[in-house]
């Protein structure tokens, strides 16, 4: 129990208080307190003559029962803490507000200087990362100061532009009560133009359209003119239209390839904009198919027809629609075509109707019986060149009569054949150029200079190369499998029908798995076997440049960030045609990344993130927050010019500022080092005051008596 009883002139004078450690409990001294009081006013009430001497000594003996010490405490006087916050986010590095935020800072720490007993801590916030982008102004505030007890922090100035992304609803939910105050940079008609995303997708059907919708948000003085709002997709311009300002917009865009297709929004400037950084808008929408669908064509039974079917099959992204012709190329008795299968086969509908809706035609051992005439040829050919795939796997029956080179396919075709064929044991090898290539390259088994640990196969169909890759070959280089883009689409020659040997596992096995998962989904575009290909992928604040070719060397590459500042890199081979570099991102944003060529892109931190999205600086954001504990926001560049208000002390009220201060509260806060204590109520002078409290009634009384004889 404590009674604050004093506390000097001034506040560095050691304070006097009074403490007591009673002696009896608190119940027995209130009981005893009681008894005396009515004892007391009994005796005031029936006028007997001591009764008030009597009702003090009683009062003084209960006094003295509590035990009252007198407690001097010897204290130091704790500094005022004051923060200053500078805002060093990336909209700070617009329009000059940096060299307003440090010309700021320089002013504030000069007057604090002043100030005595005064520490100044000086808190520099960066831009945020991950899903915490933005200006993270409250959340770095708060953690620099969790040292500081409330009672010391005297009050916060932060040099900001305004645009902060973590403010509380309430001031209190930081457990913040000092006064804050807000000097905001940049210009009251300042003027920005930009792009908001408000729907788009983040899958969408490989071949199928998903729609996008945005609005165009002109801040600051408006124009009245509409804005040239382009899309791009991949670097290439795929629409430009105009569209008003405020208004909402739907574009349809058309998803072309499996894996990330990347649309860039742009959106032309105003006069005297602050930036055009959030001019442009990236939406990634990740290429699903739908189902990939594949149409086996057999010539005649054989041990590898299972083998094709087997692995088609154990895809379940792939829809499979397989034919067989029973009746083989040498047996030519006059059986009519519609008896040469166990079903119609329903030519037209497959190769004139529906031939659009394949992603992979695969001719496997088959040989032209005149079952598809030359037109149906034509029309694979012209399906081929219209971005189609087909993959020939042929056996000995591409050498003969009844060719697929014989037919009009061979306008796509990419080797023509000898009429000879190699029937004995050789071991595939990847070429020199396979070794780069996607398909082939680090094929399980595969050692460089030295043979693979294969199986043998046991025919080659041989041929001349026309065009193309040889990425495999058989003995004395000759090419095994050949690959060739047609326009748009894709054609590969597999010139051996003995991929099932591995497949079986007889001898040494071999990767046919590897191989023909590769080889399919090449054809099907598969963009991570891209031959050539320029990719940029982000880890963190990690970037990974990669650039695929099938070339001995790679040029150097070019990488934007989203401020525009470029920087020239050279990749190193990692492996033979991947060539690799790695850089650390300094900014979030949208990222570009080309050689010349091709674009590649890749986004830091969040997609479009809020740092940018609205960059106009501002004092009404902040104004109704810092009033909260008596501050305010105001803006360092006015008509008047630049200005940094006075700091004063206000040691009590509720307003911290004026048209040209800002307040500061002056706080008492100490330590406390040590304590003197001395009883009251024991020693000399408790006991003159006890006897005092019980002979003054006695000689009051004693006297009346002697009055009244």
């Amino acid at each position: 129990m404590c009674l604050r009883c004093w506390n000097g002139w001034g506040s560095d004078m050691d304070p006097l208080s009074i403490t007591t450690a009673p002696f009896l409990p608190f119940w027995a001294l209130v009981a005893l307190g009681l008894a005396a009081l009515v004892l007391g006013l009994a005796g005031l009430m029936a006028r007997q003559r001591g009764a008030i001497f009597r009702l003090v000594g009683s009062g003084l003996i209960l006094a003295a029962l509590t035990n009252p010490s007198l407690v001097k405490l010897d204290r130091d006087k704790l500094n005022d803490v004051v923060a200053v916050v500078v805002d060093r986010s990336g909209s700070q590095s617009l329009d000059g507000r940096m060299a307003q935020a440090e010309r700021a800072r320089d002013a504030v720490l000069d007057q604090l200087k002043l100030r005595p007993g005064t520490d100044v801590r000086v808190i520099d916030i960066d831009e945020g990362t991950g899903e915490q982008d933005g200006t993270r102004l409250f959340e770095g505030m708060q953690g620099s100061l969790s040292d500081v007890s409330p009672e010391r922090l005297s009050g916060v100035i932060a040099i900001t532009d305004g645009r902060v992304h973590d403010a509380p609803a309430q001031m209190r939910a930081l457990g913040i009560t000092a006064p804050m105050h807000a000097l905001v940079t940049g210009r009251a008609d300042e003027r920005d133009r930009r792009i908001e995303i408000i729907e788009g997708p983040r899958f969408g059907i490989v071949g199928k359209e998903s729609m996008i919708s945005l609005r165009v948000i002109d801040a600051g003085p408006a124009t009245g003119q509409p804005a040239t709002l382009t899309l791009k997709r991949g670097g290439q311009v795929i629409q430009r239209r105009p569209v008003q300002p405020g208004q909402q917009v739907r574009l349809p865009v058309r998803i072309e390839n499996a894996g990330p297709n990347f649309f860039e929004l742009e959106v032309n400037g105003l006069p005297n904009e602050l930036t055009l950084l959030n001019n442009t808008a990236v939406l990634t929408v990740e290429g699903v198919r739908d189902k990939l669908k594949v149409l086996l064509v057999s010539g005649e039974p054989h041990a590898g027809e299972r083998t094709w079917r087997n692995l088609l099959k154990a895809d379940g992204n792939v829809d499979l629609v397989h034919f067989t012709i029973l009746r083989p190329p040498e047996k030519q008795d006059g059986t009519p075509i519609n008896e040469l299968a166990l079903i119609a086969f329903p030519t037209r509908e497959l190769f004139i109707q529906k031939i659009a809706e394949f992603d992979l035609l695969i001719f496997d051992r088959y040989a032209n019986l005149s079952l598809l005439p030359s037109s149906y040829f034509e029309n694979i050919a012209r399906y081929v060149r219209n971005g189609g795939a087909v993959l020939v796997a042929a056996g000995w029956e591409f050498s003969g009569p009844g060719s697929l080179f014989r037919t009009p396919l061979s306008s796509v075709l990419p080797a023509r054949p000898t009429g000879q064929l190699v029937e004995r044991p050789f071991l595939p090898l990847v070429s020199q150029l396979g070794e780069r290539h996607p398909v082939t390259r680090n094929l399980p088994g595969w050692k460089k200079g030295a043979e693979p640990d294969w199986a043998p196969w046991f025919r080659l169909v041989n041929v001349q190369p026309l065009a193309g890759q040889n990425i495999m070959s058989g003995p004395e280089e000759a090419p095994l499998l050949v690959l060739n883009r047609v326009e748009k689409g894709r054609i590969a020659m597999l010139l051996s029908d003995h991929a099932w040997i591995w497949a079986r596992g007889m001898g040494e096995g071999g990767p046919y798995l590897d191989l023909l998962r590769r080889l399919s989904h090449w054809l099907m575009k598969e963009p991570e076997l891209d031959e050539e290909a320029l990719r940029l992928s982000v880890r963190g604040r990690q970037l990974t440049l990669e650039r695929q070719t099938l070339s001995d060397k790679a040029v150097d590459l070019k990488l934007i960030g989203p401020d525009g500042e470029e920087r020239t890199l050279t990749p190193t081979e990692d492996e033979p045609g991947l060539w690799r570099t790695r850089v650390v991102a300094q900014r979030n944003g949208i990222h570009r990344l080309t050689d010349g060529e091709r674009v590649a892109f890749a986004n830091v931190g969040p997609a479009n993130p809020r740092e940018f999205r609205d960059v106009t600086s501002t004092a009404d954001q902040l104004q109704p927050l810092l009033e909260q504990v008596g501050g305010g926001a105001r803006r360092l560049e006015t008509a008047g010019g630049f200005q940094v208000p006075r700091i004063v002390d206000i040691r009590s009220g509720s307003r911290f500022s004026g048209n040209d201060f800002i307040g500061l509260r002056p706080n008492d806060a100490y330590v406390v080092k040590g304590a003197d204590l001395t009883p009251l109520a024991l020693g000399g002078l408790g006991l003159l005051v006890l006897l005092a409290g019980l002979i003054l009634p006695w000689l009051r009384e004693g006297r009346s008596r002697v009055a009244s004889r």
